[in-house]
């Protein structure tokens, strides 16, 4: 009789890559693609450098996506001031996530039948991806990461997540969102190194319709979770300016 393999043997197992060949796709071992580390390769996920950010956010080209006018204009108005929640410490939700500092980390559960996304940088907290086919609840009570639940498409993870607040950004840039906000995001590691990542945006309160974008996630290899401290008090005022002028914040506020 086989033994039952725990939830840490099939996080860590890997086909074990021979020297001088590319390091292939790692699976668990039910065949199931590992977005994490494995017994022989640790590191964490990045986003991939965009150098042509120009006038794009970091998912799509600005001009191509279905502002209303009121969230065109506070779109536009956060490209001045960079009052972002993130640097005051509020965690970051969709697509913001995985722009944390430091990278993010996937840890499979598969006897819990759970995915966690681990945040390094920032707040340090992490996100629960129920992978149990559960519906989402009704009556959520908002927050950043959401209500998420997943699904395999073939080696796609798709992760379907309502239930939002409205405490971050939805992108490094500034995309604005309501408590409406429904997304889904696939994450498909084409190779060794790459993820890509996709995401719809579904926001009736902020876009004239449903929209995708998305970016390529990069590997960092030979790097690990760390303990990273988050200071309510931090100013920051490289990243908390207003024109050339430094904020200082008499109420406690989330634009």
């Amino acid at each position: 009789m086989q033994p039952r393999l725990s939830a840490l043997s099939a996080i860590l197992f890997i086909a074990v890559a021979v020297p001088g060949q590319t390091l292939q796709v790692p699976r668990l071992p039910d065949g199931t693609v590992n977005l994490g580390n494995t017994r022989n390769e640790k590191g964490v996920w990045l986003p991939r450098d965009r150098t042509d950010l120009g006038r794009r956010s970091t998912l799509a080209p600005v001009e191509t996506i279905p502002f209303q006018p009121w969230a065109r204009a506070l779109y536009e108005e956060r490209q001045v001031h960079e009052l972002e929640p993130h640097t005051r410490c509020h965690p970051s939700g969709a697509a913001r996530q995985f722009q944390t500092p430091y990278g993010v980390d996937f840890v499979h559960v598969p006897d819990l039948q759970r995915l966690f996304i681990i945040d390094i940088g920032g707040p340090h907290t992490f996100r629960t991806v129920y992978m149990d086919k559960r519906p989402h609840p009704d009556n959520l009570q908002p927050s950043s990461y959401g209500h998420s639940v997943g699904h395999w498409d073939r080696d796609t993870l798709v992760i379907e997540t309502i239930g939002f607040s409205e405490r971050f950004w939805l992108d490094r840039t500034g995309l604005p969102h309501t408590e409406s906000l429904r997304t889904v995001e696939r994450f498909t590691r084409t190779d060794f190194n790459t993820i890509k990542y996709e995401i719809l945006i579904d926001d009736p309160g902020v876009y004239t319709k449903a929209w995708t974008g998305g970016f390529d996630l990069r590997w960092s290899s030979d790097t690990e979770v760390f303990e990273y401290i988050c200071q309510d008090n931090n100013t920051a005022t490289e990243y908390m300016m207003n024109g050339n002028q430094e904020v200082y914040f008499t109420s406690p506020i989330a634009p």
